[in-house]
């Protein structure tokens, strides 16, 4: 006999950050309330790859050929935020300060794992700055062995260009303890110093 609890379990335990105890707690919480939301939360979650897209010039998701960011009139077309995931852009974005445009990667080089500069498609995003004559490539990748290759490969490929190719900075996080942080993240704190 099947057991439909336990396979929707199985199936949020899938997703990341969900564990069984919580996809548990979900799965009971969808099955006690509302069948109507039961079944918009899964014709939503059965439509998602045919309503959205990824962004034809940045690689976000988009509903249609171009993503909101895209086509923002007020944006700096300039200034190029480069990302290795949407929710790296969606992080930045949170912050309201940067006002360019991005390009994601869906990616990171991992050769390890066999993951390449030909899967990021970096020919794509060198075309783009040549044709959009973009200033200066953010590279914000995470600062992660993989993120930090990637980022020296990019500003490997992309200087040739013309364009000034910078790296986000790294240090401590905002009330964050001295004698809790590494020692990495402590020598990029202080060789990112800037005067006050």
């Amino acid at each position: 006999m099947e057991d439909p609890i336990a396979e929707l379990v199985q199936l949020l335990t899938r997703l990341p950050g969900i564990g069984e105890r919580s996809a548990t707690r979900l799965a009971h919480h969808v099955l006690a309330g509302d069948p109507r939301y039961a079944l918009a939360l899964g014709d939503a979650v059965a439509q998602l790859h045919t309503r959205v897209q990824r962004c034809e010039r940045c690689g976000n998701w988009a509903t249609d050929s171009f993503c909101r960011i895209c086509l923002d009139p007020r944006r700096d077309p300039f200034v190029l935020c480069v990302v290795a995931r949407v929710p790296d852009l969606a992080a930045i974005e949170k912050s309201g300060i940067f006002r360019g445009r991005y390009h994601v990667l869906h990616g990171l080089l991992a050769p390890l794992d066999g993951v390449g500069p030909e899967a990021l498609d970096v020919g794509r995003l060198s075309a783009r700055i040549r044709a959009e004559a973009i200033r200066e490539a953010v590279v914000a990748t995470p600062l992660s062995v993989e993120g930090e290759a990637t980022a020296l490969y990019l500003a490997q490929v992309l200087k040739p260009a013309g364009v000034k190719v910078s790296r986000i900075a790294s240090g401590l996080p905002h009330g964050g303890e001295l004698e809790f942080a590494d020692q990495i993240t402590l020598g990029r704190a202080l060789d990112g110093r800037r005067e006050l």
